[in-house]
């Protein structure tokens, strides 16, 4: 049964929480009531068995709940009409069965799920909200994790991310910022940022900054998130080309660690392992995106060419080299022009690699990441210059971000073999 109720959480949380802050507008209650109602859940449904629509029963759980705390507020501060505003009826004694009535008539609606949690995004992104507490508020309202899970995942205190999350929430009452999509002329903007707090999301994911190799429920969430934007925002290009950028990365993680735990480069990846449904879901929409040419359309181009590929060395690198030139034009992006030097690499050998990484310098951005030593040291080794490559394979090292990051490059120090290449893996 707590399985059964951490499935529902994962999957009603946002729905719960969101349906709660439109009809009270009161963030902390409605955090109150719906972890009141999936702490009833648990006794409930050992005693009656799970109902046909758990999401359905977690709302009207939380929308009772609700209720009573309105109530008593209302005994204790005569704010009747906070009542009459959340029942529409401005009388308490049908309170309790309008609010059922309401919840059961919410969940009925095909897309009153898919809107309670895009509100919910749209409002924690709100430009007016910093980055990091855009991040701690999506991930708590809309993906349920804890503030431990949170704090954990970006190397922050759990006091620090409760803070930036009571800050949020007091900055969206103070502000008056209201919980909903924004109208179609507002909506490009605030998408911009919507995209970038769910690749946040997933990047810390995908490739942890915290030591640890994985964190799989962070980029869980973030494909979902981007499946509920590009579901809501079909004429998005963007929208759909993150989306097919993180379905494309997803489905690698199988194959990206080997049996004692080293990371395995995409070139040397089992490509069999690859989940080859997320990748055909990728690459169609990568296609259907990539004639806009916006940055997440175009990561997903050259995502799909890599997943197209039987082998590394069949890759359309030419293609590559192309899609990184368009991207760098929109924008100047050292991490960018670094991954550039790689295909370059591939496509006109290991000198090319190693002037375009020269050229590079030493970006202020790429100061003390492991990725720019690391590519330097592939071109150095493969052009014979082993002492040098060895000097930039420590350097790789000293500044990995997980252990499995750190023992790729010390397998080249010891005598790396074909199955390390020391390239950023991806």
């Amino acid at each position: 049964m707590r399985a059964v109720l951490a499935g529902a959480y994962r999957e009603e949380w946002g729905v719960v929480f969101g349906t709660l802050v439109r009809l009270t507008g009161d963030w902390e209650l409605a955090e109150d009531c719906a972890q009141d109602a999936f702490a009833r859940a648990l006794p409930a449904w050992e005693r009656d068995g799970v109902p046909d629509r758990p999401g359905a029963w977690l709302v009207t759980a939380a929308r009772r709940r609700a209720v009573d705390v309105l109530r008593r507020r209302t005994a204790e501060r005569g704010k009747l009409a906070e009542i009459a505003e959340m029942t529409r009826t401005g009388t308490s004694a049908d309170v309790a069965e309008s609010a059922e009535a309401a919840a059961l008539e919410a969940v009925h609606e095909p897309r009153a799920a898919e809107d309670e949690r895009l509100r919910l995004i749209f409002t924690c992104c709100h430009p007016a909200l910093p980055l990091a507490s855009r991040v701690a508020l999506t991930l708590r309202t809309v993906g349920g994790l804890t503030t431990r899970e949170i704090a954990r995942a970006f190397l922050a205190g759990e006091d620090t991310v409760s803070q930036r999350v009571l800050r949020a929430k007091r900055k969206i009452a103070a502000a008056g910022i209201p919980y909903r999509v924004p109208p179609p002329g507002a909506r490009a903007e605030r998408l911009a940022g919507v995209l970038a707090v769910i690749y946040l999301i997933f990047t810390e994911g995908y490739a942890p900054s915290d030591g640890s190799t994985t964190r799989d429920r962070l980029a869980d969430e973030a494909v979902r998130l981007a499946r509920l934007v590009a579901a809501e925002a079909p004429d998005e290009p963007e929208a759909r080309g993150l989306l097919a950028l993180l379905l494309i990365q997803h489905s690698r993680r199988a194959a990206r660690l080997a049996a004692d735990g080293h990371l395995v480069t995409l070139e040397h990846q089992d490509r069999t392992r690859w989940d080859h449904a997320l990748i055909t879901e990728g690459v169609t929409l990568a296609r259907e995106a990539e004639a806009a040419g916006g940055p997440y359309a175009l990561q997903a181009a050259i995502a799909a060419r890599h997943a197209l590929s039987p082998t590394a060395a069949a890759t359309d690198w030419a293609a590559i080299v192309a899609l990184y030139d368009r991207l760098l034009a929109l924008r100047t992006n050292p991490v960018v022009a670094l991954n550039r030097a790689v295909a370059l690499g591939m496509r006109d050998g290991p000198r090319a690699q190693l002037d375009a990484v020269d050229a590079l310098g030493t970006p202020k951005e790429l100061a003390g990441h492991h990725a720019l030593p690391a590519v330097r040291a592939d071109a150095l080794r493969r052009l014979g210059r082993t002492r040098e490559a060895a000097r930039m394979y420590e350097a790789a090292r000293a500044a990995a971000p997980n252990e499995a990051v750190a023992r790729e490059y010390a397998r080249w120090l010891d005598g790396g073999t074909e199955s390390s290449t020391g390239k950023s893996a991806s």
